[in-house]
């Protein structure tokens, strides 16, 4: 993991990658300037999660793809999307869990939890209880920023079952995703040492 973590970029979808990464800082401090100490806070809770790709090594592609959708589910939050426009928040929740999982998955991977090379059917079974664990854990953090940081923000018990409904359903289509293909470097790095000794 440290190899993956300081690894310079070295084309174009892994500069984008770290890009976002840089944009994410940069988002901190200009919601801190221009915005609320809690659009700060919101912003800043990103950053965490924008690293965690890099230290498992995802592909550059699914990096990416997961740095974009974990900044516009922080900077919906800032600019009010969620409650101005009705369907956004089911939107954000359906992608993001279902992204957030898939790395959830590849950390068990890397971590050793999972075996390296898991049956199909394992992504399919896992993901959604990984996408609806997260979905709880964003709930409760949503709850806690309502009731001790700042009552303005929207917590009803439909919107909370809706998203976990919609973020579980997310996780459930990246499920049969990883079926069928990998994200992350460590396995694609083992298939291409295989397909070497394999045409020796």
């Amino acid at each position: 993991m440290r190899e993956d973590f300081l690894r310079p970029p070295a084309s174009p979808a892994e500069w984008a990658a770290d890009g976002i990464r840089l944009l994410g800082l940069a988002s901190v401090l200009a919601a801190f300037v221009w915005w609320t100490l809690t659009d700060a806070g919101i912003l800043a809770l990103a950053l965490p999660a924008l690293l965690v790709p890099r230290l498992l090594g995802v592909l550059p592609w699914f990096d990416v793809l997961y740095g974009v959708t974990v900044s516009v589910a922080a900077w919906s939050n800032v600019l009010d999307l969620y409650r101005s426009i009705a369907w956004w928040d089911l939107v954000v929740h359906f992608v993001a869990t279902g992204v957030i999982a898939s790395v959830g998955y590849v950390a068990l991977q890397r971590s050793g939890v999972l075996p390296d090379r898991p049956r199909r059917r394992t992504a399919i079974v896992l993901l959604p209880t990984v996408g609806l664990a997260i979905s709880a854990i964003w709930e409760m953090v949503e709850w806690l920023g309502k009731t001790f940081v700042d009552s303005e923000i929207f917590v009803t018990y439909p919107d909370t079952i809706g998203d976990m409904a919609v973020g579980g359903t997310g996780a459930l289509l990246m499920g049969l995703v990883l079926a069928r293909i990998r994200i992350d470097r460590a396995a694609n790095r083992a298939a291409d040492r295989k397909d070497a000794s394999w045409q020796r």
